[in-house]
């Protein structure tokens, strides 16, 4: 079968990737899309580091194939969307409803792949980058099948990320006030969870003016190319801002442009070793740093809601899908995705 593999030093679109049945507690599933994330691309250049040779891709969504024992919630032609978040459902974090913290869903990773009798690691519990992959029971939540699977992809990571930091993490209230540093794929999401929860205003800011309209699209009601405007709009600082690129300054500048008893988000994923600096003077009037694992979110229980959401009309996800490339495009996809071209690039098989 088709597949995206990093070897550690260049990735590959290979055909002879194979995976093994699901044992019990796991689910095959037949990959139909996959979003390109830059969590992905973060592993081939090393800034999150992970074992090689692995199958890329961990923003899934497909059909189940089959399932293995013990498995009841879903079974073979249920479609799914994917989560990373491979969480043991028993440990003292799960049990409290916090299964990013899990730890046995952090840095375990496994081996279901293989090529040419060479077994090959699984990105994030998921490799989405192939047409099958074989995952834990708890990753695989059924969606209803009106939902294009290239729209429904983008909800394992992207959007439980994004949304999930607003109304789980930050939990933003109406009338608040938001800033978004970065309005990529995470960010966009941001914007659109701060216009769920009934922030007031929300303000993006990006470099790119190309990404205005898609930002106000998704909720900003202003747009900035520079974060040293904030202050004309919010003269007195923001109750959140999130910081969604993974740059050390933007750290600091999303401390910076805190108001009382605020609070700063960080999404992007910055340099292991990386280091920000801050004001602690500044934090004493109540402000917070918080950082958010995975939207701090419960998969099963969110993606239902965000389904649900997306039915109403409330939650994007069509307009996310900027373009879809054939797998064999990655290389391509990669680069739009590297220059800023799409919102949310989505292999299809």
């Amino acid at each position: 079968m088709r597949g995206v593999v990093f070897d550690g030093k260049q990735v590959r679109v290979v055909d002879d990737l194979e995976v093994r049945d699901p044992g019990p507690g796991e689910v095959l599933v037949a990959v139909a899309a996959a979003g390109l994330c830059h969590s992905d691309l973060s592993v081939v250049d090393g800034t999150i580091p992970f074992p090689a040779p692995v199958v890329l891709g961990h923003e899934g969504a497909g059909v189940v194939e089959a399932v293995g024992p013990g498995v009841t919630h879903v079974g073979p032609g249920d479609h799914v969307a994917l989560s990373t978040l491979a969480n043991c459902g028993t440990c003292a974090d799960c049990d409290r409803g916090r299964p990013t913290m899990c730890r046995k869903a952090i840095g375990r990773p496994g081996q279901p792949f293989s090529r040419g009798g060479q077994p090959l690691f699984q990105f994030a519990s998921n490799s989405s980058f192939a047409e099958r992959t074989v995952v834990k029971a708890v990753q695989a939540v059924r969606i209803p099948s009106d939902i294009p699977l290239t729209s429904a992809a983008l909800m394992g990571c992207g959007v439980l990320t994004g949304v999930g930091a607003v109304l789980n993490r930050a939990r933003v209230a109406r009338g608040e006030s938001v800033v978004v540093i970065g309005t990529g794929g995470i960010g966009l999401n941001v914007l659109q969870g701060a216009r769920i929860s009934g922030a007031h205003p929300i303000v993006a800011v990006d470099t790119n003016p190309a990404k205005e309209e898609t930002a106000r699209r998704f909720g900003a009601t202003h747009f900035l190319d520079s974060a040293d405007g904030v202050r004309e709009v919010l003269p007195t600082g923001a109750d959140h801002v999130f910081e969604c690129v993974g740059h050390v300054g933007l750290v600091r500048a999303a401390v910076d442009l805190l108001d009382r008893h605020g609070q700063a988000v960080l999404l992007g994923m910055t340099a292991p070793a990386a280091e920000a600096s801050f004001l602690p003077a500044a934090m004493f009037l109540d402000k917070s740093i918080l950082g958010c694992r995975y939207g701090s979110s419960r998969p099963q229980k969110d993606l239902a809601l965000y389904a649900e959401l997306y039915r109403r009309g409330s939650l994007l996800l069509d307009e996310l899908v900027t373009e879809t490339y054939p797998v064999e495009d990655f290389e391509r996809a990669a680069e739009d995705a590297a220059r800023g071209k799409v919102a949310r690039g989505v292999l299809t098989f």
